[in-house]
């Protein structure tokens, strides 16, 4: 082939391209997922040898990326739409590593005409990254006639399938209501390539989100506040309206301000640095969920 390259080091091309740095991230920031970094390792796979063959000169359809992820609030998902934007860029798959993220109310306007122009500026805020646009399902309202979302979803399937190759869309939602969504809207179901389902956590998985959490607020928890947390968990997950790792934050939150009227109370006495980064059991008991 007149001296034309035949092989390439994929090893390589994936320390070039410096993905191996967001995976390790990508396993040291998330708890658990399993599945879901299993599927961003495929991905990431079929990516990085689809740029091999360009460069060996094996031209093709660019894949199609948009995607799909589905789960209940607080597993990660726009966390895991941030680490896919540095991936796909770090590739050369888009121009920039950033992520916009929307719902129904940035897209859908309230009377004629305010749609279009609504959704073409988020669409032009996002092109060269990644859109994220969470609890989609929203967009589709046959109930009402006067609803607009349908104008936004078919301007949205025009740049989805013109500019595949500047832009890449992330629905996200809960599974059962993105099916449904689907079901409705054959034409985004056809655009979807890729479905990624976020599991719930464990409870050991949110003991060790809570630690890393408090870690990273520059706090740690006592022994007691350690064992407060697990059994915070346990009885929260049982309770409406539980958000997972989002659940979890709010709960350190409102410990964190338990600890500060706590040390306040004692103001008389000086407190040492140890005292101010420690969340005892007592800041966590002290929740609602206790004693309901």
């Amino acid at each position: 082939m007149n001296g034309a390259v035949e092989s390439i080091d994929l090893a390589a091309l994936y320390q070039s391209s410096n993905i191996h740095a967001t995976m390790h991230a990508l396993d040291s920031d998330l708890v658990g997922l399993t599945p879901v970094k299993t599927r961003i390792r495929e991905i990431s796979a079929l990516l990085l040898v689809e740029s091999a063959r360009r460069q060996l000169g094996l031209q093709a359809e660019p894949p199609s990326l948009h995607m799909c992820f589905t789960g209940n609030p607080g597993t990660g998902k726009t966390t895991v739409a941030g680490r896919i934007a540095e991936i796909l860029h770090q590739l050369g798959y888009i121009r920039r590593n950033h992520v916009v993220a929307v719902t129904r109310d940035d897209l859908v306007g309230q009377y004629i005409g305010h749609t279009a122009p609504k959704t073409k500026e988020v669409l032009k805020k996002a092109m060269g990254g990644v859109l994220f646009i969470d609890e989609a399902y929203y967009l589709y309202r046959p109930e009402n006639e006067r609803d607009y979302g349908q104008e936004a979803i078919e301007i949205m399937l025009q740049v989805m399938e013109d500019r595949r190759d500047d832009l890449v869309v992330v629905l996200a939602g809960y599974k059962d209501r993105m099916d449904t969504f689907f079901k409705s809207n054959p034409g985004m179901a056809s655009r979807i390539a890729h479905h990624i389902d976020f599991p719930d956590y464990a409870p050991d998985e949110l003991v060790q989100i809570a630690t890393l959490m408090v870690e990273k607020m520059n706090y740690r928890f006592s022994d007691s506040g350690q064992e407060a947390m697990r059994d915070y968990i346990i009885r929260r997950m049982q309770q409406p309206r539980f958000s997972n790792a989002r659940s979890i934050r709010n709960a350190l939150d409102r410990a964190r301000l338990r600890q500060a009227n706590r040390l306040f109370a004692g103001r008389d006495v000086p407190v040492s640095r140890a005292d101010l980064q420690t969340i005892d059991g007592a800041d966590i008991r002290a929740s609602r969920v206790f004693t309901q």
